[in-house]
């Protein structure tokens, strides 16, 4: 027992030749791993043989066939299809010196160096002479593959490490060619490890946790994420398969599928998709939406191209495609600079498809005659230039992302709907200052704008990218009578209840996030508005922020709102007019402006609030704007010291709806690959107002092909809310007649 650990180690399978002096190896089948150590002295591994049990899978002897010979042992060189004609010659082995070797004649002038090779997915091994497929089976002809691709013709390009892990993963795609081979494997190496005890009751089932603190129900977890049906001779896949959307590992290798369903899009968790061996000869645009893949194996199918929306997948890692016989362009790229750059091409090169139809128009309310008086309003995120990044949206093609295609897209979608209101939200100074500001008033905008907190501490030249918010209006309609910010941050320091609240300096005061307010008049109808641009943090984990922005924002509209209702009443309602050229149809005479509308409360007057809000329906923040109040045992707070508001807690006097509340909310306002959800708003008092229309949702067909925003249509990750609205009469007090006494 001198061999010790080494006694049961052997050589891959293989031919291996003496090397003499003369003998040259080709720079082409260079041993990847740059080492000439015998694997013979290795340690043991988990699969090492032994004579008391039975070989595993990943070595049993349909797959290495020369794992039980001996060193004076001779057999049978088996290949790939199980042809067994070539005999098997001598191996050197870790502890013989052999004096005697047979090359087989057709290959004396070549000595092929052996080289061990693990799967980092199932922990299989496999040996193989490097060359891959012609190494393995001397006598294999590129005949072989059905779709004709000659893998000789790979071997004449360097091998630069990009096509050698292209060889290496088909090398080992082809040898998993068995039912379920990786649900096998998988299975093989799990034998033995020990499940853990389950938890007690008390914390699977809203228990208390370590703090005491009740714990939510857990949400039901899928227990299997990843699928095979693999070698399974499939001609097609079930409508129904493509129902379980928690997949994350699909192995559909070695079937028989010529056609893959449209269908396969909607698996969007998928980060391993296999489809190697199988007789497809093209792809469904539809793979594009599959943006979390990492692994798409592609290996020995009849590919020619690959649509132009792989270039979405712009995670992806690797492409398998060897073995197949894709145009020569492609092929060349990913053979010389990899996946990446493959993809970066497919992306930048996608043709600008067809625009999708335009969003409806939905009318809610058609009641309304002449003489009622109605304010349009639209709310719009439009993603601030520097956040517009390859590094945030890398699915988009750096022409989408550049400003000067997206401001474009956003002024023409402004202008073609000529909304009363306009709030933008990501707007930087540079933007308002150089662009809208100047392109809007063309359009009889006038603009108030405020950047973000930060920017009061920065160099003027930093300070213009620092976003903030913008609130256009028609200046031919209203007069801006006031306009006011709140920063959050700074707002809450100053409550006179902040003294040893330590979350208000560490959590929000670090927020620079505001909220601008201006207060109009309509020139005509003396109806005053109250109109907020609001735009609060974004990330999930500071909840209890978010909802302190909200309710520092409502107890600052009460002040203003109780201030606005005592404001005067304008007096100069002229709007200003130019000229007329000579020679031109005179105007006709503008009809006189009616008095200002007086408010004897807060509430009473008109209020729009708009913005990204960052707050899903049934979120915190939601549910104090919408019910009014919200307790100080509310979970978002998690017992975090915010003065008052999270010991008495919150509440605000006005009686606000959601615009789009009225049709169930929209189906998102937010659209990107990993997220998509209802952030954006346009909130409005219905004791004042009433929507009586509403810009409808994205169409459905066009998103079945976009994994997310912007591109080439939409140039923000957010979309535009749009809604009209009628105001309410205004209640006045009533005055009863008084006829004097009466006799009876």
């Amino acid at each position: 027992m001198a061999d010790g650990t080494y006694r049961f180690q052997q050589p891959g399978a293989g031919q291996f030749f003496f090397q003499t002096p003369q003998q040259q190896q080709h720079a082409r089948h260079l041993v990847r791993n740059g080492t000439n150590s015998p694997t013979g002295r290795l340690k043991f591994s988990h699969d090492t043989p032994s004579p008391s049990r039975s070989p595993p899978l990943a070595q049993a002897a349909a797959l290495n066939p020369f794992a039980m010979y001996g060193q004076t042992h001779q057999g049978q060189h088996v290949m790939m299809n199980g042809g067994q004609a070539h005999q098997r010659f001598g191996m050197q082995m870790p502890k013989f010196q052999s004096q005697t070797h047979h090359p087989h004649p057709a290959h004396q002038a070549h000595h092929h160096a052996h080289h061990n090779q693990a799967s980092h997915a199932i922990n299989h091994q496999h040996n193989f002479s490097s060359g891959a497929l012609a190494a393995a089976t001397p006598h294999f002809t590129p005949g072989h593959l059905q779709n004709g691709a000659n893998v000789d013709d790979d071997l004449d390009d360097s091998m630069n490490e990009h096509w050698q892990q292209q060889l290496q993963l088909a090398a080992e795609s082809r040898q998993a060619s068995s039912p379920h081979y990786y649900a096998r494997a998988v299975a093989q190496q799990s034998k033995g490890i020990q499940i853990a005890p389950s938890q007690p009751e008390t914390q699977e089932n809203g228990g208390t946790g370590p703090n005491g603190v009740v714990k939510a129900k857990p949400a039901p977890r899928q227990g299997w994420r990843e699928l095979d049906l693999g070698g399974q001779g499939l001609r097609a896949l079930a409508p129904p398969m493509f129902n379980y959307a928690f997949l994350e590992k699909l192995h559909l290798s070695h079937n028989k599928l010529k056609v893959l369903s449209p269908m396969i899009g909607q698996l969007r968790k998928l980060t391993h998709l296999d489809l190697s061996g199988n007789e497809l000869t093209e792809l469904p645009e539809e793979i594009g939406m599959l943006t979390s893949l990492k692994q798409l194996h592609l290996f020995d199918n009849s590919i020619r191209t690959l649509p132009y929306e792989m270039g979405y997948l712009y995670r992806l890692e690797t492409l398998g495609i060897e073995g197949n016989p894709l145009d020569d362009a492609l092929k060349s790229l990913i053979m010389k600079e990899g996946t990446r750059s493959l993809i970066r091409y497919l992306k930048e090169e996608m043709p600008v498809h067809l625009p999708p139809p335009d969003r409806d128009w939905v009318i809610l309310d058609d009641t309304a005659n002449a003489s009622t008086e109605k304010i349009t309003v639209l709310s719009y995120n439009t993603l601030c230039d520097s956040s517009a990044t390859q590094s945030h949206y890398g699915y988009s093609p750096s022409r989408v992302l550049s400003w000067e295609f997206r401001r474009d897209l956003i002024l023409n979608e402004l202008r073609s709907h000529d909304s009363d209101i306009v709030c933008l939200q990501e707007i930087d100074q540079r933007g308002y200052n150089n662009f809208f500001r100047e392109q809007l008033a063309y359009s009889d905008y006038k603009g108030v704008y405020w950047p973000r907190g930060r920017a009061m501490g920065m160099q003027e030249e930093d300070a213009k990218n620092v976003d903030g918010c913008a609130t256009f209006f028609k200046g031919s309609k209203f007069i801006l009578l006031d306009k006011q910010v709140i920063n959050f941050g700074q707002t809450a320091v100053r409550r006179p209840d902040a003294k040893g609240q330590d979350d208000i300096y560490n959590r929000l005061w670090q927020k620079d996030h505001i909220a601008v307010v201006v207060f109009l008049e309509n020139r005509l109808t003396g109806s005053r508005f109250i109109i907020v641009n609001a735009h609060l943090y974004w990330d999930p984990a500071f909840k209890d922020v978010k909802l302190i922005q909200t309710a520092i924002l409502m107890e600052e509209l009460t002040k203003l709102s109780d201030t606005y209702s005592k404001w005067p009443a304008c007096t100069d309602k002229t709007a200003f007019r130019f000229t007329e050229a000579e020679g031109e149809r005179q105007p006709q005479t503008p009809p006189e402006p009616a008095p200002s509308v007086e408010y004897t409360n807060g509430d009473q007057i008109p209020l729009f609030m708009c913005g990204d809000f960052n707050s899903s329906p049934g979120s915190a923040a939601y549910n104090l704007i919408h019910n009014g109040h919200l307790t100080e045992a509310h979970p978002d707070l998690e017992k975090r010291l915010y003065g008052n508001l999270s010991r008495i807690g919150m509440t605000h006097p006005f009686k606000l709806k959601s615009a789009y509340g009225s049709i169930g909310e929209m189906s998102f306002t937010n659209y990107t690959p990993d997220f998509k959800d209802i952030l954006d708003y346009i909130w409005y008092t219905s004791n004042t107002l009433h929507v009586s229309a509403l810009l409808g949702e994205v169409d459905k067909d066009y998103l079945q092909r976009v994994p997310g925003f912007p591109n080439y249509h939409f140039p923000s990750d957010h979309v535009a809310l749009f809604a009209e609205f009628s105001v309410k009469g205004k209640k006045g007090k009533v005055v009863e007649a008084d006829f004097g006494p009466q006799r009876n």
